[in-house]
């Protein structure tokens, strides 16, 4: 499966520039499976949403999930991002994933951040979401979900380990980004799964991102990443037939804590 990061730099609390600055940064990518984008892509991230938050009102498909729809009808894939969304009442930090076909899942960001008062104006979900795409089980991920390693713990069923690749979506500020590099291939390591972690670049009123976004492999090794601190798009293939022979060659999962 060939995963596309997209590392971009949101327009603040404006969407239709933001998601035209994406198109620019796409523009001359080729051919892939998976297009992963960051937490809250077409805003930035707000903690104070009313006003920017996408309305599910029913009656009309919301402007930056329409377009990842129509993205993902377009180039044959997947597309993948969070963005601030106000349904039944409540805003959620919701990571969706939309299929070729247009279909999506969602996922609600289970740990708010409390740090920059997240958790005042949003509800938390209360479930984590696997996805299944491309032979690949997808662990869908926010930003300070990472911190948080039970959470995402790869657990042993009958059928094998639950997931194959976790996308971690990101607005991950440049004076904690040494925590990042370290936690993403920690999960990589304990979980015996790829993992993609996609952050922004730029400023928003209050921070700077310095992007690192990356992928990597079951041992926690560099596929490709981005450049930092600059908008930047790579793509690479990952291959479930070499996930599955070394987590046969190494079962570690079997000894792990339930």
């Amino acid at each position: 499966m060939k995963v596309t990061l997209v590392q971009s730099d949101p327009v603040w609390g404006d969407p239709a520039a933001s998601l035209s600055r994406i198109e620019g940064n796409l523009k001359d990518s080729g051919m892939t499976d998976l297009i992963v984008l960051p937490e809250m892509f077409s805003t930035g991230f707000v903690a104070s949403p009313a006003g920017l938050a996408e309305e599910d009102t029913g009656s009309g498909e919301p402007e930056s999930l329409g377009w990842m729809r129509k993205m993902a009808y377009e180039r044959n894939c997947a597309v993948a991002g969070s963005l601030a969304f106000h349904h039944g009442g409540t805003y959620r930090n919701r990571f969706f994933f939309v299929f070729p076909d247009g279909k999506e899942v969602h996922y609600d960001k289970y740990h708010l951040f409390t740090y920059a008062g997240e958790h005042l104006r949003f509800t938390a979900g209360k479930e984590r979401v696997i996805v299944r795409y491309r032979d690949f089980r997808i662990l869908l991920q926010v930003c300070y979900d990472l911190r948080f390693p039970a959470f995402s713990r790869n657990r042993m069923g009958p059928d094998g380990p639950e997931y194959d690749l976790i996308l971690y979506v990101a607005s991950w500020p440049e004076p904690r980004i040494g925590a990042w590099d370290a936690l993403l291939r920690a999960r990589a390591i304990e979980n015996l799964s790829y993992v993609a972690g996609v952050n922004r670049v730029g400023n928003d009123p209050k921070n700077r991102y310095p992007g690192h976004s990356v992928l990597l492999d079951y041992q926690g090794n560099i596929l490709s990443n981005c450049k930092g601190n600059s908008q930047d798009v790579v793509t690479f293939e990952i291959l479930k037939s070499d996930l599955d022979s070394y987590r046969k060659s190494f079962p570690a999962l079997l000894d792990a804590d339930t």
